[in-house]
């Protein structure tokens, strides 16, 4: 995900799948400071830093809820297509894009009217997706054709489909480099694709089971939760080599970073904690208890 507006509150917020809520942990203490209500099997959660807005799939019930990432408060909640499972923003354009796992396609929200204004098919059993914000292009991973789909954000149309490796899960995109990491989760690889070409350039053999992807585009580190080795796989992404494999709790799905302090948090859904790592020296420095089975999160820095 995203992180560009520094607005000095320092965030993590934390989607619980078994409890419907919201985790609010305060990054400055790793301590959680709130707990806020959601619909149904929230899942996905996407924070834009420019509105101080915070987007959180609804699996179970077809929707999206908006939380003010100020006050805490569930203020609006937005249908949308069929089992929602994750969402991300693009803050410079104030579009949502929601990945629909049961009807195939992305909603996309306009963030100023909280309108779905289109609707884009993508491939069999969409999972998650990642945003170039200086191309305005959208990836996302269909699990079970194993291919990655383009979405150009000025048409709103699925410009080109990437074959890449064994049911991709997590996608994450440096902005910078123009480059997008695919986890590949049942061939234990993550996949490289070139943005300009949108072809595969090459694979990486990471841990068993990966399953979340997200880059520090300041550090050219990609890294990658190992969900049946309860590990993070760390990637450089100057020489595509893994320089670090960090142990973190059990299940490890998602991953988000605070861009300006370089600190890794990570989502363990069978131990219902946050793992923090610092991306200096690759340790965990701190575990936070969290909602039940927790799945996505983002932060505010």
């Amino acid at each position: 995900m995203v992180s560009l507006s520094p607005a000095g509150l320092n965030y993590i917020f934390v989607a619980n799948q078994d409890d419907n809520t919201i985790s609010v942990i305060d990054g400055n203490t790793n301590r959680e400071i709130a707990i806020i209500p959601v619909g149904s099997n929230p899942i996905g959660i996407s924070v834009n830093p420019v509105t101080n807005l915070v987007y959180v799939t609804n699996f179970l019930d077809n929707t999206v809820s908006v939380i003010d990432a100020i006050t805490f408060e569930d203020i609006v909640t937005i249908d949308v297509g069929d089992l929602p499972y994750n969402v991300s923003v693009n803050p410079i354009t104030n579009r949502i894009y929601v990945v629909n796992y049961g009807s195939f396609d992305v909603s996309i929200i306009d963030g100023d009217t909280n309108t779905v204004i289109a609707t884009v098919p993508v491939g069999i059993i969409p999972l998650e997706l990642d945003i170039n914000v200086v191309t305005n292009t959208i990836y996302v991973t269909n699990s079970l054709d194993n291919t990655v789909s383009v979405i150009d954000g000025n048409s709103n149309t699925n410009v080109a489909t990437i074959t890449v490796g064994f049911s991709p899960f997590g996608v994450g995109v440096n902005s910078q480099t123009n480059l997008i990491y695919v986890a590949n989760n049942f061939d234990n690889t993550v996949s490289i694709i070139d943005g300009t070409t949108n072809q595969e350039l090459e694979r990486i053999n990471v841990g068993l089971g990966p399953y979340g992807v997200n880059v520090n585009e300041t550090t050219n580190r990609i890294y990658v939760t190992n969900f049946f080795e309860n590990s993070v796989s760390v990637i450089d992404g100057n020489t595509n080599d893994v320089v670090a494999s960090i142990q973190v709790g059990e299940e490890p799905i998602a991953i988000a970073i605070n861009l300006t302090l370089n600190i890794i948090y990570v989502t363990n859904q069978a131990d219902n904690t946050v793992s923090v790592i610092d991306g200096n020296t690759n340790l965990i420095i701190a575990t936070i208890p969290v909602g039940s089975f927790p799945f996505g999160l983002d932060v505010l820095p």
